[in-house]
């Protein structure tokens, strides 16, 4: 069987354990057996699994993967192959990704190889998985390098986007939708704060040369009115901001709330971290060497902002499909995923 036909399978075989976020131990206890067969030690933390450890007498390359989906919407199943493509839940975010982790198990390394499998990134920043293990293994900072395989198309994405959720909410009074002058209808109040976010432009930013981020503000979800002949009270909308690398929360948080103006109250319920570019890494200039990949910025927010706060350099490189992220009928490319490990196999092997 070639080595396509077995990434394939083990594609297929992630696929078909479902592991959508919040249900991810049948995939942990998966991924820890076939871990405890390879020579490297392993720690599980929660539904996380670690395997591998810097021994200080060589640099050590983490590779990073989540093991989580988003909920499943009945598309995708069961999983398939379809000539190069394998269909299911999760392929290209990040399945395809773990199937290369495990395939580069017990190669020959010029590195300590270490392999992080965590819970619950689809959700909440607060409840992400790979906080509890950074803080089981603070050895992890040691590492020269890490690799978030998520999907990047085959470029190697750096940085990444910081983002905040905030619950604008616009105050009106309540009437009998015949006389509404004896109201203030909330909804129409903030149709011009709307009408001015439908109108934006994306506003890029050069963090680096060649590294251009957008950093967008969009409403994703509007809640408002009471009844059909209710002139509605109030307002609610979830506003999303995504902001370049090199700005704070706090100056992003100060942005919104300026862009608001006042005309509705602010309140954060989610923020997170860009992520850093990292600057003079021996070992990143190496694989940016061997891999030929393309460099590009990451135009959205992952794992790397949260290793980059704790001092790891950190980049995104996966044989994923970038836009099958969360869509139905999700697919990844076995090709891509043979390319991603032999980049992987080659850079790491001694």
């Amino acid at each position: 069987m070639t080595t396509a036909d077995l990434l394939a399978n083990d594609l297929l075989g992630l696929c078909a354990i479902k592991s959508e976020y919040g249900n991810e131990r049948t995939l942990a206890d998966h991924v820890e057996a076939r871990l405890r067969r390879s020579r490297l030690p392993v720690e599980r933390v929660g539904d996380s699994v670690v395997a591998g450890k810097p021994t200080g007498e060589r640099p050590a390359i983490a590779l990073l993967g989540h093991l989580d989906t988003v909920p499943d919407a009945g598309n995708a199943w069961p999983p398939r192959r379809d000539g190069d493509l394998v269909f299911g839940l999760g392929a290209s975010d990040m399945k395809a990704g773990l199937a290369v982790m495990l395939a580069l198990l017990d190669l020959p390394s010029r590195y300590d190889l270490v392999l992080v499998f965590y819970d619950k990134e689809e959700g909440p920043d607060a409840a992400n998985g790979l906080e509890p293990v950074l803080d089981r293994c603070p050895w992890l900072t040691k590492v020269a390098l890490a690799f978030c395989l998520e999907p990047t198309d085959g470029e190697l994405h750096l940085g990444c986007l910081g983002g905040l959720h905030a619950r604008v909410t616009f105050q009106g009074r309540s009437a009998h939708s015949a006389r509404p002058w004896q109201g203030e209808n909330a909804i129409t109040k903030a149709g011009v704060f709307l009408a001015e976010l439908h109108g934006q432009t994306p506003r890029d930013v050069e963090v680096a040369p060649g590294l251009v981020y957008r950093e967008v503000t969009t409403v994703t979800l509007a809640k408002g009115g009471t009844g059909r002949n209710v002139v509605p009270n109030a307002l609610e909308l979830n506003v999303n901001v995504r902001f370049a690398p090199g700005k704070t929360l706090e100056q992003a948080e100060s942005e919104l709330r300026a862009r608001v103006a006042g005309r509705a109250t602010v309140e954060i319920t989610d923020r997170s971290l860009a992520g850093v570019v990292p600057k003079a890494n021996v070992h990143l200039d190496r694989f940016k060497s061997m891999s030929k990949a393309k460099i590009a910025p990451k135009q959205a927010w992952t794992d790397v902002a949260r290793l980059g706060a704790r001092g790891i350099d950190a980049v995104n490189f996966g044989p994923g499909f970038t836009a099958q992220a969360h869509q139905k009928d999700e697919r990844a490319s076995v090709s891509a995923t043979l390319q991603a490990f032999q980049v992987f196999r080659d850079f790491l092997s001694p």
